[in-house]
């Protein structure tokens, strides 16, 4: 088994938002993934005095151990109380009804245990990849986001009207019932020949600048790691080939890009 992970700031002056990490048992059988993409909020009050990187190492943090150590629990169960326990960490200090209130994407992978399947959960725009024996590259994608019209998403203010609301997009805050709504399920062990799971600033590659597809992703993961996938995105962001005429307009030029990839 083999796990490369790797996580860089969109910019210097700011913190990353981002938590990536893998777990093994002691045993060797099986193991976890966990991905979250912070969400950065407009400048002004978000209702909450800690901010997004606390928050994201927080729900990590309660991710990570809750899907090594309650292999009971589906995913599911387990984002909805990794978000209870992180929302009673700061429920006395900060407003959590606030609509800003820190929040990320979340894409989750567990494998190994008696019933030898994979697990997935992906809610929002991270991507999980789950490649087969034969070379075959499943996107795993909660594509709500995307499927909004972009006029919707033009200004704060409407773009918080449709966040986790009905007819929007969902994200994990501070309501564990968001749980229900990510893409969830299994596929068997056998399977799978390896796994990725990249935040949007990552995933760049592919949807935004269209340098290959998953499959190709995944190919890069493997021969190059991690780090040059993310040094990939940077150069082309960095020659600002997400703007040229018919390119999907990026809303920041550089964003939070993490990735890992695990060879099963």
């Amino acid at each position: 088994m083999r796990i490369d992970l790797a996580t860089e700031p969109g910019s210097r002056e700011r913190p990353n938002e981002d938590w990536v990490s893998a777990s093994l048992p002691a045993s060797g059988q099986g193991g976890t993934l966990v991905l979250l993409d912070g969400v950065t909020p407009p400048s002004g009050d978000a209702g909450c005095v800690h901010g997004v990187p606390w928050f994201t190492a927080r729900l990590g943090g309660a991710l990570t151990e809750l899907s090594a150590s309650r292999r009971d629990l589906p995913l599911p169960e387990v984002l909805a109380e990794a978000i209870r326990r992180t929302a009673d960490a700061h429920r006395g200090t900060c407003d959590l009804s606030h609509v800003r209130t820190p929040q990320a994407t979340v894409a989750l992978a567990r494998w190994g245990g008696p019933a030898e399947e994979v697990e997935y959960l992906v809610l929002s725009d991270s991507a999980l990849l789950l490649e087969s024996p034969d070379g075959t590259v499943t996107a795993l994608l909660d594509d709500r986001l995307d499927r909004l019209p972009r006029e919707a998403l033009r200004t704060h203010a409407s773009a918080d009207a449709l966040r986790n609301a009905e007819g929007g997009f969902f994200t994990a805050a501070a309501d564990p019932a968001v749980s229900a709504r990510a893409v969830s399920g299994t596929v068997p062990r056998a399977g799978v020949r390896a796994l990725a799971a990249l935040t949007d600033g990552a995933s760049r590659w592919v949807d935004l600048f269209g340098e290959g597809d998953w499959r190709a992703c995944v190919e890069v993961l493997r021969k190059e790691g991690a780090r040059s996938l993310i040094d990939r995105v940077r150069a082309l962001e960095a020659a600002d080939a997400g703007q040229r005429p018919g390119a999907p307009r990026r809303f920041k030029l550089h964003d939070d890009a993490s990735a890992v990839f695990a060879e099963l």
